[in-house]
C-alpha cells in the first residue's frame, strides 16, 4: 500500500467551508477511483490559517495513476480551490505503508 500526502492552507476564516468544498471534490474522486483505501483528512487552526492535511491511502500506483494521471508527483487541484487556498503545496509525496496498527476505519461522519 502507499501513502500520498499534500497539503494546503486557507485563511482560518474559510477552513469550514473549505472541507465542505473538499468533501464535494477531492475526498468525493478519491472514494470513487478504484484502487483508493481511504483517506485521512487533518486539519489545524494556527496563526491565523487553516492548514489542511492528507493522507490518501492507494493499493498500488496504478491507482494513484487512475486518480492523478501520468505525473503523480503533481497535485491535482480543482476549479474553486483558488478562492480558498492562500498557500498550497504543488506537489504530493508518497510513502509505501509499512506497519499499521489500529487503525481506526471511521473517525467522524461521512458527508
Amino acid at each position: 500500500m502507499i501513502a500520498r500526502t499534500w497539503r494546503g492552507w486557507t485563511r482560518k476564516e474559510d477552513g469550514e467551508e473549505y472541507l465542505a468544498y473538499q468533501l464535494e471534490t477531492g475526498l468525493a474522486a478519491y472514494r470513487q477511483t478504484e484502487g483508493n483505501r481511504g483517506v485521512i483528512a487533518l486539519r489545524r487552526y494556527k496563526d491565523g490559517r487553516a492548514e489542511f492535511f492528507f493522507v490518501t491511502l492507494w493499493e498500488s500506483r496504478e491507482a494513484i495513476t487512475r486518480f492523478a494521471g501520468s505525473d503523480v508527483e503533481r497535485a491535482v487541484f480543482y476549479p474553486e480551490d483558488a478562492k480558498y487556498l492562500v498557500a498550497r503545496d504543488e506537489h504530493v509525496d508518497h510513502f509505501e505503508v509499512v506497519h499499521t496498527d489500529g487503525v481506526v476505519t471511521q473517525l467522524v461522519p461521512q458527508a
